[in-house]
Formats: C-alpha cells, sequence, structure tokens
C-alpha cells in the first residue's frame, strides 16, 4: 500500500461525508457516501473484503480526498452531485438516467407544479433533491389539497384563454381545479397562490399542517380512523423533512465558497464551487506561514490562486471575514444568516477537519515538529516570555486531614518525567489545610532545586483555584523566583485557568492542545497523589494493628512486614517462622497474640 495513502487511512475523521478514491494516474476512480468516514473507508481495506470487483478497485488506490458534511442525508446528496459531475468508473449501479426527484414550478402561464427527475434550463424552479420521493410526495399532496392547482398540460396563453378554444375537465368537476382554462380563474389570484406554495415548499410548513390537524381532527370526530391516522402520517413526514439541508438549496446559485482555520505554523483554507445549487467541487489546502502574515492576508492569496487552479468566473464568493481586497465584477459577501452563513460554516468545518488530519500525520511521521508546534502554541496562549518544555503541577491530597500527601508531577517537552515524579509529606502543618500545605511544598520543592542547581520549570501548574494559586505564590515570592516562572491554576469546574493578581480566568477553547496538555499534567498529578495517599493510608491502618502487641515495637513491625509482606501472613505464620525473624521471645509474643484460643 502507498505509504501516504496508509498514513491517511490512519487520521480519517469519525464524521459523516464522501470520499473520493483516485488512481496513480490521479484518475478519480469512486466516490461513496459515509455516516462514519473511518469506518467505511477502512472497510475497504479489509483482508476479509469479499467482493472480485471491490478487490480490483482497491488495488488501483493511490490516494483518497474527504469531504465532511453536516449529515448522512448531505453525504447522500454531495455522493450524488459529484458522481454526476465526474462519472467516476467504479460507480456503474450509480450511472443511469434516474435521479432524485425535484418538485418543479414551471415556467408558463398558470404554472403546473409537479415532481420529475429531470431537471431542464427553461426558466422553471426546482426544489430539492429529495433523497426518498414519499416525503416529496407528501408535500406535494399537501400543497394540492391547500390549493387547486391544474395538472393539465394545456398552453394556457391568454390569447389561446380567450379564444375559447379550451372546455373545464373533470378535475374542474371534481373540484380539484377552478377553471383558469375558461378564465373562471384570474392569473392574479392564481399566481398569489403560486406565491404562497413557494413558502411552503421553502420550509414554511405553518398553514398546511395547520389545514392537515384540522382534518385529521375532524376525521377523528367523524370516527374515520383510517384516514386520520393517514393524515397523521403525513404530518409525521412534514415534521421529518421540513428542514432544509445547506449541501443543496436553490438559492445558492453559481457562487463560491471559502472557509478558513489557522494556527502558529499554518493556514488551511477549503473551497467550495456551487452550481445549480450543488457543491460539484471541494478543495482543501494548507498554505505555511513564513513571517507573521494574517489570516486575511493569505486568504486573499488563496482565494485568487485557487479561483484561477479551478477557472471560476464565479459572480459571488461567499467568505467568514471581511477583506481589503476588491475583484472587478465580483461581490464579496460575508454572509451574517440564513443558508449562506450555513454554507460558509460548513466550509470552515471541512478546514478544521483538514487540519486535525494534517496535525494527526505530523504527530506519526515527525514527533519534534509536532511537539514544537504545541510549545509554540502554548507559549502564545499562556503569554509565556518562553516555551513551556518543563512544566511540573502539584496537588494535594487527604481524607480530613489523615495521611496528608502532597505530589509533584515533571513534564518534558508535553511529555511525563516520571523518574522525576516526587511525593511530599507536609511537615509543619496538620489538619486539613490545603493553602498551608501547597504553600509548605512549593516552598520545598524550588528551596531544594536552588541548593543543588537543578534546572527550574518554565511552567508551574497548580490543581485549584484562586486561594492555592496564591498559597503557591507566597512561597515563590520568598525564594525570589515569583516573575521568573509562569506559574497559573486550573479549576476543575469549567477547566478557568487562573493568572496571579488576575481575577478574570482565562478559557481555553476545550479542543485545543493547550488545555488537553494542563489538563493530562492535572489529571496526572492528581492520581499520582491518590495513589501515594491509598497507600500511606494502608500502611497506616496495618501498622496499626499490629501496635496492638505489647512489647513490639516500629522496628519489629517494620521487620515482620518485610518479611512476610501483609499483616494476614503474619496472622497465619507459625512459632518457628516468627522466630527466625524475630528471636524467640517476642516471636512467642506475637503468636499468642494471634492465637489466643
Amino acid at each position: 500500500m502507498n505509504p501516504n495513502l496508509e498514513l491517511q487511512l490512519k487520521t480519517l475523521p469519525m464524521e459523516p461525508g464522501v470520499y473520493r478514491y483516485y488512481d496513480k494516474n490521479d484518475q478519480l476512480l469512486y466516490v461513496g457516501k459515509a455516516k462514519h468516514l473511518k469506518k467505511r473507508v477502512l472497510s475497504y481495506f479489509n483482508k476479509n473484503q469479499s467482493g472480485y470487483r471491490t478487490r480490483i478497485m482497491v488495488s488501483k488506490i493511490h490516494r483518497l480526498e474527504t469531504t465532511v458534511v453536516n449529515s448522512e442525508y448531505d453525504a447522500l446528496l454531495l455522493e450524488n452531485n459529484l458522481i454526476k459531475e465526474h462519472q467516476p468508473f467504479y460507480n456503474v449501479m450509480l450511472k443511469d438516467d434516474k435521479s432524485y426527484p425535484w418538485i418543479c414550478i414551471k415556467n408558463e402561464d398558470f404554472p403546473r407544479i409537479f415532481l420529475t427527475r429531470t431537471k431542464i434550463k427553461d426558466g422553471s424552479e426546482y426544489y430539492g433533491p429529495y433523497a426518498k420521493v414519499r416525503p416529496a410526495r407528501v408535500l406535494l399532496d399537501t400543497i394540492k389539497s391547500l390549493y387547486k392547482i391544474r395538472t393539465c398540460n394545456l398552453n394556457l396563453a391568454p390569447a389561446k384563454i380567450a379564444e375559447g378554444k379550451y372546455r373545464v375537465c373533470l378535475e374542474y368537476h371534481i373540484k380539484n381545479c377552478n377553471g383558469p382554462c375558461e378564465a373562471l380563474e384570474s392569473k392574479e389570484e392564481y399566481d398569489e397562490k403560486v406565491e404562497a406554495i413557494r413558502g411552503i415548499i421553502k420550509g414554511d410548513f405553518r398553514f398546511a399542517k395547520k389545514y392537515l390537524e384540522e382534518r385529521m381532527f375532524r376525521f377523528a370526530a367523524n370516527l374515520e380512523f383510517e384516514k386520520a391516522q393517514m393524515i397523521k402520517q403525513n404530518i409525521e413526514s412534514l415534521d421529518d423533512y421540513q428542514s432544509k439541508h445547506t449541501v443543496v438549496n436553490p438559492s445558492i446559485d453559481d457562487v463560491d465558497v471559502f472557509g478558513m482555520t489557522s494556527d502558529e505554523t499554518a493556514a488551511y483554507v477549503n473551497y467550495f464551487k456551487i452550481r445549480n445549487g450543488s457543491i460539484v467541487q471541494s478543495f482543501t489546502t494548507e498554505i505555511k506561514k513564513v513571517l507573521e502574515e494574517t489570516d486575511e492576508d493569505i486568504l486573499e492569496e488563496a482565494l485568487i490562486e485557487i479561483r484561477q487552479k479551478f477557472d471560476s468566473v464565479s459572480k459571488e464568493i461567499l467568505i467568514p471575514f471581511h477583506l481589503g481586497l476588491e475583484i472587478p465584477g465580483v461581490k464579496l459577501i460575508v454572509p451574517k444568516v440564513g443558508d449562506k452563513k450555513r454554507i460558509v460554516e460548513l466550509s470552515e468545518k471541512n478546514a478544521k477537519e483538514y487540519r486535525l488530519e494534517k496535525l494527526k500525520q505530523v504527530q506519526i511521521i515527525d514527533p519534534e515538529r509536532h511537539t514544537n508546534r504545541i510549545m509554540s502554541e502554548m507559549k502564545h496562549i499562556l503569554r509565556m516570555p518562553v516555551e513551556p518544555r518543563h512544566i511540573e503541577g502539584f496537588d494535594n491530597s487527604n481524607i480530613q486531614g489523615t495521611n496528608p500527601v502532597s505530589a509533584c508531577v515533571v513534564f518534558k517537552d508535553g511529555k511525563p518525567s516520571k523518574a522525576d515524579y516526587r511525593i511530599f509529606h507536609p511537615k509543619t502543618v496538620e489538619g486539613p489545610n490545603d493553602f498551608a500545605t501547597m504553600e509548605e511544598v512549593i516552598y520545598r520543592r524550588y528551596r531544594r532545586l536552588l541548593d543543588e542547581g537543578e534546572p527550574l520549570p518554565q511552567l508551574i501548574l497548580i490543581d485549584g483555584g484562586k486561594g492555592q494559586l496564591s498559597s503557591a505564590v507566597k512561597s515563590l515570592k520568598l525564594l525570589g523566583l515569583y516573575g521568573k516562572i509562569t506559574i497559573i491554576g486550573i479549576a476543575k469546574r469549567l477547566e478557568e485557568i487562573y493568572f496571579p493578581e488576575d481575577s478574570i480566568p482565562l478559557y481555553i477553547d476545550k479542543k485545543a492542545e493547550t488545555l488537553k496538555i494542563l489538563q493530562r499534567v492535572r489529571d496526572e498529578s492528581h492520581r499520582f497523589g491518590v495513589k501515594h495517599h491509598r497507600t500511606r493510608r494502608k500502611n497506616s491502618t496495618i501498622k496499626s494493628e499490629l501496635e496492638e502487641i505489647p512489647g513490639v515495637g516500629p522496628k519489629s513491625i517494620e521487620l515482620l512486614l518485610s518479611k512476610l509482606k501483609s499483616v494476614k501472613r503474619i496472622k497465619e505464620a507459625d512459632l518457628t517462622t516468627l522466630e527466625e525473624i524475630l528471636g524467640k521471645s517476642k516471636a512467642k509474643v506475637v503468636w499468642k497474640f494471634f492465637n489466643k484460643n
């Protein structure tokens, strides 16, 4: 397998979307949809793959591309658009004339409204497509029940009607049509109905649902429960499918869309080409930062280059933020609400997913570069003068003041350095006093490092809020280290970061790697402290039981535990074994204590 392809497979997103396979000549082999991109794509490379055709296709795959969408439904529609656009060789089953249904408002006098799978460029309006025909039929039936629309294909030009060429048909007599063919309904009245129908098709179902509910209750009151149930099912279908989707929208036509995200070292730009309300092209690229370029500078350059790359002549471009760029004859729009806003957000989501995928690949291929990027990000977010290559985290553990311990964990280059972990037993603090304990431990830790000439950390993380942080700062001031080492506190409730002498905490993006590193340091200090606290509490319990034996002191207890390991084994030991450890006199005392009967 191509190493680059193997790396891509390891970093695919667990999101709904569309994937595309290419051969070594960069020819598109296959377009597929997935609810979970990673699971679906990996299934093709399973050794138990049985299909001969699939095995042949997989053997030709040289690289793959993915496009993330908001839902499985959007993936289905986007897959259809791309197959129709590119006709991939291995999508044979979908290469037929059948397509998804649209609701058409025909461009004619007294427009007909009907379902079609073929779009004709004659000025007619098309709404959809619908992934399933049943919801479209329900919607169309609802429209027809609300508004009487003609179904004949007569040419109802005003001159033809004036000539009296037509006669009303059965649809008029069964009250499904108002007879515009005989001028029994004016064009103005008919156009008003069509305008109202446009609103319903675009998602305003309030009047349609109210009408159906009234009919349902009327049928139920007349004990016509089967008819009432059918209408209830129609209402449920409308509820399921009334929301519009951003992948396909008839109001967005011949538009370019750009989304962008960036970090300290690079920017990631996504481009959607939208034609006839559908995404026909998706492209994402990484742009390395050479100097201190702003996002605006990078997007301006990317916008021009990508439009040239894809020969785009769109007169409208949707972008996530304002640019100081003007393109003759082209509108640059930053949408605030609605479908255009949602399509920009989808483009940004693709840029973010592409960035995460690239970062995962870098972590595998070049760990040093990955570490350097994280350190640079932490320095920027935490407002530090230097990168936090050496981090130390502190946490106190005790139960109602008993057997207190304080843990110090050390992280170097973002990874635990367990050989440098330390446990402190408070010497000057009595009872459960976290503030005083933290003050003592911080002083002892850095007093010793100073005395021994050991390297100091660039960042100290205190597990706790402003109280514990203030106590730690006192000790740093006594040692003359305050201002030389960055010290922060992390509170557990909202993961807010506290800085000394700043009452307003810092809230870091929950997905940021800086917060993940800080959380890991905090969690590791807590784990290490609790582990030693439990060990100390257990040993204290064991020793207290042995201390009840008259005439047996601490040294004898330590000797017994070092040889027999537990109180249970001491209780079960025979006299000879005890004599070998303690001698005859003390052995007899211990044996009698546990064998009183």
